[in-house]
């Protein structure tokens, strides 16, 4: 079965105090927006840097057609405390590789860090991919810095290049 990022995401949309300004209504998807940034090599440039902070990471080769694919080629279970169908983060980040220029930089146990060639950078565009990071993953916002509000969260991803995700 092939997943849609926008029916997922509404899906998994929790009504919280954490959701304002949006409250119960999904705010639907962020736009697309073009990449400047040349997204493998500021894939590469991540990898190097991941690399060098991390030097027991090992390298991972598998045989898909994207880091999204691989995802589920390789029967990655990182966020199964939250949801065990790995094909909905695959379709997730499918549809991120396409809209925000993101790369599969690094996977753990129970992580995923992402380059990210083309993040929001308005306000109004970094609350949008903050709602669906949120749908993604709740841990980074209930369990990230505070305040723990798609906010706060809005106002650290925007302009960044890279994305991290854990999930408890």
């Amino acid at each position: 079965m092939r997943y849609s990022c926008a029916r997922w995401s509404t899906a998994g949309w929790p009504a919280t105090p954490v959701t304002a300004p949006f409250g119960e209504a999904w705010p639907g998807l962020a736009a697309s927006r073009g990449t400047v940034t040349n997204p493998e090599q500021l894939a590469s440039a991540f990898a190097e840097a991941f690399l060098t902070d991390c030097p027991r990471t090992r390298l991972g080769l598998v045989a898909a057609p994207s880091g999204a694919e691989a995802l589920t080629a390789v029967g990655w279970a990182g966020p199964c405390n939250y949801e065990n169908d790995t094909a909905k983060f695959s379709a997730v980040v499918r549809d991120w590789e396409h809209r925000f220029g993101a790369r599969v930089v690094a996977v753990g146990f129970s992580t995923l860090h992402l380059s990210v060639a083309a993040p929001p950078v308005s306000e109004h565009e970094a609350l949008l991919v903050a709602a669906e990071h949120f749908a993604f993953c709740p841990d980074n916002i209930w369990q990230g810095s505070r305040p723990y509000t798609l906010a706060a969260y809005a106002e650290r991803i925007a302009g960044a290049h890279r994305w991290d995700f854990w999930w408890d």
